[in-house]
């Protein structure tokens, strides 16, 4: 994957994280690229454009009227020049700006002038990233086409610990990468992806389930729209919000779930259950909340249906990628799992290593099929997700 010679504006607005963005220019011109920042009002108090101006090598663009610019008086042709515009840190402030279609400033009016691809990592604290506002202005961003990149996970500068991190520079030049090397490759199929956990009740207020957070289903999804297919997500309970060009279908059980993908599964080319499904339900689930009465309480499983053998065992079957959570004796099981499920193609993960896999921004994979495999490196679930189309692709021929 290459970003050489491309042309990258990078838009910088006022949030902490634009200490971040001056790592990012020098990156993104490490990988190749030709870099011009614009930058806010609100940036400027943050990181100088003289630091800008001296990692990317061309005078920042402030203002529409910048006769020292080489786009002076002139923010179309920038706008013009662009092969992809990068907003990192965008606000919230400036997110609902570009949501409504706001040109208060330069860079807003360069976001509204373009053709080319818009790329946002939001960088806001992890209050003002859960209100219904932001979420209402990335909703409206997504379904216009704009790339949401992040957010991540962890410590804030305000001290709270929750999503709304911008995503680390070398991530964001992974995601270009993808982007300008996505090629519509899945135009006119159908994938359908099951995604998070399944959750079995116990009684009226308990439930057994696991620690899947939907994260890599839904990547698994924003790179098959990438590719072009038309997507449909089967997803249990997750906190984490799909690709809003994908169709969603809800669901809470692995019953719900299963019957969710067997109503589906006609019209689809290829089926992807990266899903964490619960292989056991309560037998009898109490109408009552159980009381602590006693030192045991025994509760009597039974076996949940089996999705993904049941859409490999289908006459007219789509192509079948399977994906295997383990925590011992990785490799082997998942091949145990490829042969005895009849499965195309399964992507293993060690989801005992607590950097990766479940709840984690991150995963790394090993993809196995019947005749070969391939370790793909720890990497962010978005950059992974291409990854493993990619592989998909190459080794079957599935293109339309």
């Amino acid at each position: 994957m290459t970003i050489l010679n491309k042309k990258i504006l990078l838009g910088v607005t006022g949030g902490i994280a634009a200490y971040k963005s001056a790592d990012l220019v020098r990156k993104l011109r490490q990988a190749g690229a030709e870099v011009r920042v614009a930058m806010t009002e609100a940036a400027t108090r943050l990181v100088t454009p003289l630091t800008f101006q001296a990692l990317s090598g061309h005078q920042v663009m402030l203002d529409w009227e910048q006769p020292e610019s080489d786009f002076a008086m002139d923010h179309i042709a920038l706008a013009r020049w662009a092969d992809v515009i990068l907003i990192a840190p965008a606000t919230a402030d400036f997110m609902a700006h570009l949501a409504h279609g706001f040109a208060s400033d330069v860079l807003s009016t360069l976001c509204l002038a373009t053709t080319a691809p818009l790329v946002v990592a939001p960088a806001m604290n992890q209050q003002m990233w859960q209100h219904p506002a932001v979420q209402a202005n990335t909703a409206q961003l997504a379904a216009r086409g704009v790339h949401l990149v992040g957010p991540s996970s962890g410590d804030q500068a305000c001290g709270d610990v929750g999503e709304g991190r911008m995503v680390e520079p070398h991530e964001l030049v992974v995601f270009l990468s993808t982007l300008f090397q996505s090629s519509n490759r899945l135009k006119g199929k159908t994938v359908l992806i099951t995604a998070g956990p399944t959750q079995e009740s116990i009684d009226p207020v308990r439930y057994l389930s696991n620690h899947s957070s939907g994260k890599m289903g839904y990547a698994l999804a924003q790179a098959a729209l990438d590719e072009g297919a038309e997507v449909i997500i089967v997803t249990g309970p997750s906190a984490s919000r799909p690709p809003v060009s994908a169709s969603v279908i809800h669901v809470t059980t692995a019953q719900q779930m299963y019957d969710a993908v067997m109503g589906e599964i006609a019209t689809v080319d290829i089926f992807i259950a990266a899903a964490a499904v619960s292989d056991y339900r309560c037998e009898q689930v109490a109408t009552q909340k159980i009381k602590k009465n006693s030192d045991q309480y025994h509760l009597i499983l039974q076996r949940n249906p089996d999705i993904l053998a049941a859409v490999a065992n289908l006459e007219n079957r789509p192509f079948v990628f399977g994906f295997a959570a383990e925590t011992e004796n990785i490799l082997e099981n998942a091949r145990a799992k490829l042969r005895q499920k009849k499965l195309d193609m399964i992507a293993v993960n060690d989801v005992s290593n607590p950097k990766i896999g479940f709840l984690s921004d991150r995963n790394k994979l090993t993809i196995l099929w019947k005749d070969g495999e391939k370790e793909l490196q720890v990497s962010p679930k978005i950059m992974l997700a291409h990854d493993v189309m990619d592989v998909m692709l190459e080794q079957f021929n599935i293109e339309g």
